[in-house]
């Protein structure tokens, strides 16, 4: 799975991530009180699809250069 769930923490409803444990480009996605965090392909497109202000999916499009 490409999407991996990032603690938050209860009582003070903020994330903490160590950007030096990740690698390459990445992004993080926050809806509904849950966070989620995908790295980003090299070559390609990554969106990320709204509903009614709500994150319904991530989409990857990944092509390779020839």
């Amino acid at each position: 799975m490409r999407l991996k769930d990032i603690e938050i923490n209860p009582s003070t409803m903020k994330l903490e991530i160590d950007i030096m444990e990740q690698k390459g480009s990445f992004a993080i996605v926050v809806c509904d009180g849950r966070a989620k965090l995908t790295e980003l392909p090299s070559f390609g497109e990554t969106k990320i699809i709204t509903h009614q202000g709500k994150v319904k999916r991530v989409k990857f499009d990944e092509r390779e250069e020839f």
